[in-house]
């Protein structure tokens, strides 16, 4: 197994969760809870139990509430990006900056589950495991077909030697699972200011269709898309029916 393992990671936190509404007229999105466990924690207790030291978390909506949260999560250091304007996943990313050092970080939407499978190769060690020098971003990709609480298009294929493509074709096969290893590079010489990892993603494409710099990695466990209560609903059903793939309790 390589030894390469990104120590530091990004958890996006800030957002409004409008589509949530009414769980989030009281309570920010990342604090709801799915199956009697804050939906952020999901993310931060996968990174801390496989070995990330440090998270950098940007907070917005509620922000009070969250750091509140943050300041009592103990299994591992966080750091607080306070955004006073929102600025999207970029903008975020480029206030963060300073605390994310040069190496590959983990990136991680703080609206999604995903479950390890519990026969394999937990999913932050298996993209670790397929990281090479030469990637910008290495992007976990969900089959949309088997995406639960997720009824949207597709948003990507996968090429030779795991490139990602995105085509004009609005069929694809594949979700961006809101998880990643993330090149701090990417943000050189960017101003602060609201943008969306999107850009990444449009600056990349090639003439074939190919993402210059970008690959994937299809995840083979569950991913649980949560955005509405419906979801949240969803999820805490899935959940609970499905303990396997997660830290364990005790830990």
């Amino acid at each position: 197994m390589k030894s390469f393992f990104p120590k530091t990671a990004m958890v996006f936190a800030a957002g409004k969760g409008e589509r949530m509404r009414p769980l989030t007229e009281h309570t920010p999105k990342p604090l709801i809870k799915v199956n009697g466990k804050p939906l952020i924690e999901y993310s931060l207790d996968k990174l801390a139990y496989l070995g990330v030291t440090h998270a950098v978390v940007n907070t917005h909506y509620k922000a009070e509430q969250l750091h509140d949260y943050l300041r009592h999560y103990t299994k591992m250091k966080i750091t607080v990006s306070h955004e006073p304007e929102l600025l999207e996943t970029g903008g975020g990313l480029m206030k963060a900056r300073p605390h994310l050092g040069n190496d590959p970080i983990f990136v991680i939407n703080s609206d999604i589950i995903f479950v390890d499978n519990p026969k394999g190769t937990p999913t932050l060690q298996r993209l670790a495991n397929h990281w090479q020098p030469f990637m910008d971003m290495l992007l976990l990709l969900q089959p949309k077909d088997k995406a639960i609480g997720y009824d949207g298009k597709g948003d990507f294929d996968i090429g030779a030697r795991q490139q990602v493509l995105k085509s004009t074709d609005p069929v694809q096969p594949f979700v961006f699972a809101g998880v990643q290893i993330f090149h701090p590079r990417l943000l050189d010489g960017m101003e602060i200011k609201s943008f969306s990892l999107n850009y990444f993603f449009f600056r990349a494409i090639q003439k074939d269709s190919s993402l210059k710099g970008v690959y994937g990695l299809p995840h083979d466990g569950n991913w649980l898309h949560i955005g509405t209560p419906d979801g949240v609903q969803k999820a805490t059903d899935f959940l609970k029916s499905h303990p396997e793939g997660t830290p364990p309790k005790e830990w």
